[in-house]
């Protein structure tokens, strides 16, 4: 089952191949459905996208992950297939649906485990501080919400109106590469496909929940051993040893022991471009005694 998307596999057979390996499940959201993909057995590991994402941001960790986990990977409210939450759009109200959610896949008082990337991040911790004791390992990827300021990046290219779609999906590689990934080697075409579908079809807003301090609230009250994992070369939370050493100190205070660790030489989307080294990091702190 460990077979992940080959480079040389057409983007959308890739996605399709591992969507098929998976059962599909949903939970109330509003009027609608909130949509999770469940892969493998054993202890429950949930996997939170990050904006304008959807599941397939973990495209390359899942299969490989369910050897050993029960994988839960929902497209957050208002993202991929999961339809929009009532109220406001903020970390609170994905947060609560989430919760919801699993009460009903995993009903208490059964424990689990929470990674999340980028903004799945912010929600992920949100949401472990909603399920207290429930949520035993919280693992955070490249978050923010932890009220700094952003860090410079480069200026990104705009969608155009008459675009053709090869200029379309130029822009889309071009801006892969700026943001997500740590540069032009880095992105392919299975990673421009998953960007161009997530963002197409994400209707939910992160406006400046990604440079609040929502996370950084929402830590005094979860109960999980927490792991925080940045990549080196990250243009969102920043690059940089003085950058990291900034955030390490930030949120060190949390717990006396966090476990903190950089991914050098990869971008944001470390699930992505240092999958082999992320799905190594997860096993690693969830086997780890006491986990």
């Amino acid at each position: 089952m460990s077979d992940p998307p080959a480079v040389s596999e057409h983007p959308a057979g890739a996605v399709a191949r591992v969507e098929a390996r998976a059962s599909r499940r949903a939970t109330p959201v509003g009027g609608g459905s909130l949509v999770w993909r469940v892969w493998g057995e054993g202890r429950p590991l949930v996997l939170l996208h990050g904006a304008s994402g959807s599941w397939t941001h973990w495209i390359r960790n899942v299969l490989p992950l369910a050897e050993r986990f029960r994988l839960l990977v929902p497209d957050m409210p208002g993202f991929g297939d999961s339809d929009m939450p009532p109220g406001p759009m903020t970390a609170d109200v994905l947060a609560e649906h989430l919760a919801a959610g699993l009460d009903a896949l995993e009903p208490p008082p059964a424990e689990l485990d929470v990674a999340g990337f980028s903004f799945g991040a912010i929600v992920a911790g949100v949401m472990a501080a909603r399920l207290g004791a429930r949520v035993q390992r919280l693992i955070l990827l490249g978050a923010g919400g932890l009220g700094l300021p952003p860090a410079p990046t480069r200026t990104i290219r705009s969608l155009e109106p008459g675009m053709s779609p090869a200029d379309v999906e130029s822009v889309h590689r071009d801006n892969l590469a700026i943001l997500m990934l740590s540069g032009p080697a880095a992105v392919d075409d299975l990673a421009v496909f998953v960007q161009m579908e997530s963002i197409r079809r994400a209707r939910f807003k992160s406006g400046r929940i990604p440079v609040s301090d929502v996370l950084l609230k929402a830590l005094p009250a979860v109960r999980a051993r927490i792991s925080w994992i940045w990549a080196g070369r990250d243009a969102f939370t920043g690059e940089g040893p003085e950058r990291i050493e900034m955030q390490r100190r930030l949120i060190a205070p949390v717990q006396p022991d966090l476990d903190f660790r950089v991914i050098e030489d990869s971008g944001h989307w470390t699930p992505y471009e240092a999958a082999a080294r992320v799905n190594a990091t997860l096993l690693e702190i969830l086997s780890a005694p006491g986990a």
